[in-house]
């Protein structure tokens, strides 16, 4: 099946005695067993549960991996991800991460044990040199968040098998419909389904989608294990989101283009980053491994206070965090997203007091230019 219909169809096996068209949401906790050492599909919600299983299969085929585990939040799935690793084990990270996943492994992780290198991914001769004996991970986000960096997976995954490591790679931004990182070489793909895969801003996912069968029983024991699944109504949600998926990024994108060349024309906005750009870092790169460019744009204004008063003067955008819904957002990482990273290192990454993170939505296009023209030129 071709992409779009994947999105509607990848589990046609599924029956039920009622004949559901779309997926009910089962909302039991436990299951009857059929009998005495008799094999049920279903014991209890946590293990498995029919709503859920129909969405992980789903994704599976989407990303063509050989299994996904869906959770309840996209920091839970890079949790239980990381659970693979042990004390001692060394990571290779980009250094342009969400901040909830720079806290995770500074705060969490490395009090576990686990050493952590960060560094511009998109340079392999930098990764390359940061590689030790104990090198279990390398870890990546492309594009990154806030500032775009895109890294060759292809390159980084050679890196990786090479030292005896895994791949993981978060593609949130731009979603299987336009990236699959397993067929690029990357062990495992890491999805806050929070933002495009659900797409209306209405519940919390998180998804590890495994290449291989030995890795998904290995993510299975550690789900089971930690707990943290995705409830069967937001399974729900998230399925009816994807059905909707490729019309979605194809608007998103489009719009996003469009508003990224704007931007470049305002005098005030004095970088935009955006992967779609031609000429931009990492463009071609993206055109190599991905089939689209997303709805992520960022930018650096002129000062503070015309950063704070396009946040104050929008309309049609959102300020709000998160990203990867129908509806436009604008963030300020600083104080958001990236909250939690001391200043020194934001402002070294130019995460600054002038930076603001734009989730391009669906709505037109004139509206949206409209907007952003009248909340950085003040007017009435």
């Amino acid at each position: 099946m071709e992409f779009e219909t994947l999105c509607l169809h990848a589990d046609n096996n599924r029956k039920d005695e009622w004949g559901t068209l779309s997926m009910p949401v089962c909302q039991s906790a436990t299951f009857v067993h059929k009998g005495v050492e008799v094999p049920s599909d279903y014991s209890y919600s946590r293990l498995s549960n029919p709503t859920r299983r129909h969405l992980e299969k789903t994704v599976a085929a989407l990303e063509g991996g050989a299994d996904a585990f869906a959770f309840s939040s996209g920091m839970t799935a890079i949790t239980v991800a990381m659970m693979l690793l042990k004390p001692g084990d060394h990571v290779i990270a980009t250094d342009d991460l969400y901040g909830g996943a720079l806290r995770l492994f500074n705060n969490v992780c490395a009090c576990n044990g686990i050493d952590f290198d960060f560094t511009d991914t998109s340079d392999t001769e930098a990764v390359k040199a940061l590689i030790k004996p104990n090198t279990r991970l390398f870890y990546v986000e492309t594009p990154s968040n806030p500032l775009m960096q895109v890294t060759d997976i292809r390159e980084i995954a050679g890196l990786a098998h090479e030292a005896g490591a895994l791949l993981y790679v978060d593609n949130t931004f731009l979603t299987p419909y336009y990236q699959k990182p397993l067929s690029l070489g990357a062990d495992i793909v890491l999805h806050s389904g929070t933002k495009y895969l659900g797409g209306h801003n209405d519940t919390l996912a998180g998804f590890v989608v495994t290449k291989t069968k030995e890795l998904a029983d290995r993510i299975l024991y550690c789900s089971k294990t930690i707990g943290g699944q995705l409830a069967p109504f937001d399974a729900f949600l998230i399925e009816r989101g994807i059905k909707t998926l490729p019309v979605r990024m194809d608007r998103i994108s489009e719009n996003a283009r469009k508003i990224a060349e704007y931007l470049l024309t305002e005098p005030a906005v004095k970088k935009v980053y955006y992967v779609g750009l031609e000429g931009t870092k990492g463009n071609g790169i993206v055109k190599r491994q991905a089939a689209g460019f997303g709805g992520m744009i960022s930018i650096e204004v002129a000062d503070a206070d015309l950063a704070k008063q396009i946040l104050a003067r929008v309309k049609v955008f959102q300020y709000a965090e998160s990203l990867g819904g129908v509806d436009s957002l604008i963030t300020y990482p600083m104080l958001q997203t990236h909250a939690d990273v001391p200043k020194e290192e934001r402002d070294a990454r130019g995460i600054n007091d002038r930076f603001l993170r734009i989730s391009v939505g669906i709505e037109n296009i004139k509206d949206l230019t409209e907007d952003l023209r009248q909340a950085i030129h003040g007017e009435v």
